[in-house]
């Protein structure tokens, strides 16, 4: 089971294990704000299992400026879908050619099909007649710096909108 942590400013800090949530609850440095349905037991006592908790002092979170470009970065981005066709994307592409001074940046890498990956191989896309169908830009956001939220669990939804 996960625990969503919050901040106490009520901003998401991390995703942790319930026990490890539990452990937070009882040395006093969060308290919880829902429960879900199945307890937890020890042996002289059963625990409600937290679903959402609030720490009760403000942690500094460092945040990165930048997520490091990677693969798997470029398909979560895209959704997994070819920014040239829409269909499933199991590659990455460069929209400006490598061979022709492309680089590694958020800007310039889109997720692709390897049928279309394949057609336009070193080419650009005016050479092609082709078009994007978004605009490949720099992740941000809540959702992107904890990769838990990708999935968040239903109890989770009304605590996510306050970090919107």
């Amino acid at each position: 089971m996960r625990t969503l942590v919050l901040n106490a400013g009520y901003e998401p800090v991390s995703v942790v294990s319930d026990r490890r949530a539990l452990l937070l609850v009882a040395t006093g440095k969060a308290s919880v704000l829902e429960d879900g349905d199945a307890p937890m037991h020890s042996p002289t006592r059963a625990w409600g299992r937290p679903l959402v908790i609030l720490l009760h002092q403000y942690v500094r979170v460092p945040h990165a400026d930048a997520a490091a470009v990677s693969r798997k970065g470029v398909l979560r981005r895209d959704g997994h879908r070819c920014a040239y066709c829409g269909a499933h994307a199991t590659t990455v592409d460069h929209v400006h050619p490598r061979s022709r001074g492309g680089q590694n940046t958020w800007e310039n890498l889109v997720a692709c099909c390897l049928r279309c990956n394949s057609a336009k191989a070193d080419r650009s896309l005016d050479a092609l007649g082709w078009r994007l169908r978004v605009v490949p830009t720099r992740p941000c956001g809540v959702q992107w710096r904890l990769r838990e939220l990708e999935r968040p669990a239903p109890a989770w939804e009304g605590w996510l909108q306050f970090a919107a």
